[in-house]
């Protein structure tokens, strides 16, 4: 359940190979050429695979080898911690390397086996050691694909896994628990502000008891396969392994890495479970969900699919719209769900679903088409809480709000997008700051005594700079408020994004971002898992909808309904408005309110309302009286004349004056 549900009231430039010795990263110096850090030890192995000759103190015989790379001038700046995101950039082909130097490339071959979970912590932080660290911060627990430091080097969230500088062999082991079938590696280094730390090339080696290590050996020539690793801190480089290692430990050795850093990496293992003949370890859960859903990621063609094959199972509750288009012209789909799609029902609420604004965080979108899919099923099936929840609201699902950055993630893959790639939209706008921001304006009106009375609470105006012609907001921004304008949401959820503040100051709508998982871009193999992990609180969520207090505000003389009339509530400093046919909803929790309506031209009403802990809403109705000047405004716009009698009151009342 996620923790707000209840709360309703990079890059440096590309350099080669470096030294594997110790030393500090210093920004604006180019770092000296390279050589090569001793090689890993290896000890004879016991397991099916052949293990290599070696010396009897562990150190396999090779003959010394020399690389002389030339020294390329570097110049290094400070870099921004999250930067816009350039063209696409395609991961090495694993290499391995031969005593004379020779490069060996590997047969193309799919990665075939999921991640181990390292990125999305399955690997808890015991399953992870390594030979030494320089803090904790830099511990093994922090070498995990795509993990973020913070804005202060040193403290306990850097962003790897470093070895000490003084450690000359250093090693990062994964215990997976289990024997499992290992079939290759994704690296990145170091995220940080301030320093430049990556490993360019490394060893694996493989045990079943963490005594005993066999290495990857390079098919052609048997010797020890060392893999290209990393030219810059945040690009996701693959490696895949000469023949896959069936394996309870895997352990990567860094061989080089940048001149003048340390050895630090981020890491994914890529790995298939296996079942143990001799029963000696207990199975792992496996990831699976019993509903009937696509668990596959989408990219647009295929979510524009998914939702016309539920449109059309479900054609009597669902609908399909756009909002707008995207600034490569791909349309912003909303699925619409309820028992009366296309219209607004007086007194049902309006509910929505956002995902996708940054557009590499792809668990939201995949969320929302299978919530789409699990609401159509459960209907048909006739489930009473999926029933209730269709009839008594009416749900809007925009699953991307940025398409054009999830194409380019999804081009790139689940593991190897990293943590920016297709976070912009195509403009390189990151929507997530788009919005305009209003919360400034209303505390400085707050300070000066402005609120309410001068400066409204609630339905702040867009400020007159985000309005010109000329002013940076992308299309994908201005589609989603022209959709806030049209639609009385009461309800929302962002899933990731940030225009929650925005949403509840220039409409009615209350709105929470919720953050899904560490895992930006799971495998697929994870989406049924985090479907089971989500899907209670996403229908729960909506039905906090009916929480709180809801009614029509009327004309006492016409029973028509009043729109725009304002709904304070005593001791909340934020009113709502009512809908085009009089209806609000205001969400409460449970207690005894104050409720005042009031509109232009309307004697004000005040009434006590009372919220149970049972699940509601409450109805809450006002009838409000016009004023007399407005049932005169009203006679002379309707031609009439004016009796004897308040002619000449009117009379008086001007001598009054004069």
């Amino acid at each position: 359940m996620w923790g707000l549900l209840l709360a309703l009231a990079a890059f440096a430039p590309a350099v080669g190979p470096g030294l594997g010795a110790p030393g500090t990263s210093v920004l604006g110096l180019a770092p000296p050429a390279a050589t090569e850090a001793r090689g890993s030890t290896l000890a004879p192995q016991s397991s099916p695979v052949q293990p290599p000759a070696g010396k009897s103190n562990g150190t396999s015989e090779q003959h010394v080898r020399i690389r002389i790379v030339k020294k390329k001038k570097i110049i290094m700046k400070k870099r921004k911690k999250l930067t816009r995101p350039g063209p696409l950039v395609t991961a090495k082909p694993p290499v391995t390397t031969t005593p004379s130097g020779a490069l060996d490339p590997l047969e193309e071959q799919e990665p075939g086996c999921p991640p181990l979970g390292l990125e999305s912590l399955r690997v808890s932080d015991s399953q992870l050691e390594a030979s030494s660290s320089q803090s904790f911060g830099l511990g093994p627990h922090r070498g995990r694909l795509n993990i973020q430091s913070g804005l202060e080097d040193g403290d306990l969230y850097d962003g790897a896994w470093c070895a000490e500088e003084q450690d000359t062999e250093p090693w990062f082991q994964v215990d997976a628990r289990h024997p499992t079938r290992f079939s290759g590696i994704i690296t990145q280094g170091r995220n940080s502000v301030w320093r430049y730390d990556w490993v360019t090339s490394y060893k694996v080696q493989f045990s079943n008891d963490s005594q005993t290590w066999w290495g990857s050996r390079n098919r052609s020539s048997g010797t020890d396969a060392v893999f290209p690793a990393n030219s810059d801190p945040e690009t996701p480089v693959l490696n895949l392994l000469p023949e896959p290692q069936v394996a309870r430990f895997i352990r990567l050795l860094p061989q080089n890495w940048l001149q003048g850093g340390t050895s630090c990496l981020r890491a994914e293992i890529l790995a298939c479970p296996i079942s143990d003949p001799n029963d000696l370890f207990p199975k792992a859960p496996e990831l699976e969900s019993s509903d009937p859903l696509d668990f596959r990621h989408h990219n647009y063609k295929a979510m524009r699919k998914l939702m016309k094959e539920v449109n059309e199972k479900c054609p009597n509750i669902t609908r399909i719209y756009s909002i707008g288009k995207s600034h490569q012209g791909l349309k912003l789909y909303v699925m619409e769900m309820s028992d009366q799609p296309g219209e607004h029902e007086l007194g049902e609420p309006e509910v929505r679903y956002v995902a996708g604004m940054h557009g590499n965080e792809a668990l939201g979108r995949e969320l929302v088409l299978l919530l789409m899919q699990f609401l159509c099923h459960e209907f048909l099936r006739g489930d009473p809480r999926v029933t209730r929840l269709l009839t008594e609201t009416r749900i809007h699902l925009l699953p991307s709000m940025n398409p054009d950055g999830y194409e380019t993630a999804f081009r790139r893959g689940s593991e190897l997008v990293g943590w920016a790639e297709g976070r912009w939209n195509h403009q390189g706008i990151d929507l997530n700051h788009n919005f305009a921001d209003l919360n400034t304006p209303l505390w400085e009106a707050e300070d000066d005594g402005l609120v309410p009375d001068t400066v409204p609470n609630h339905h702040l105006p867009l400020p007159a700079y985000y309005t010109l012609p000329n002013a940076t907001v992308a299309p994908e921004t201005r589609a989603v408020i022209e959709w806030m304008k049209r639609i009385p949401f009461v309800l929302s959820a962002n899933l990731h994004g940030g225009m929650n503040d925005f949403s509840y100051l220039h409409t009615n709508c209350f709105e929470i971002t919720v953050e899904l998982s560490c895992d930006k871009f799971p495998h697929e193999n994870e989406l049924p898992q985090e479907w089971e992990n989500n899907k209670d609180a996403l229908l729960t969520y909506l039905e906090q909808v009916r929480m709180g207090i809801t009614g029509v505000v009327r004309d006492k003389d016409t029973e028509l309904g009043i729109a725009d009339a304002v709904i304070a509530v005593d001791g909340i400093n934020h009113d709502v408005t009512t809908a085009w046919g009089g209806d609000y909803w205001r969400l409460l929790t449970p207690g005894d309110y104050m409720v005042t309506a009031s509109a232009e031209g309307y004697h004000t009403a005040t009434r006590s309302c009372r919220v149970p802990f049972e699940e509601g809403p409450v109805p809450c109705n006002f009838h409000l009286t016009k004023t007399p000047k407005q049932r005169l405004r009203e006679l002379l716009a309707a031609g009439a004349k004016v009796p004897p009698d308040l002619r000449r009151r009117l009379e008086r009342l001007r001598g009054q004056k004069h």
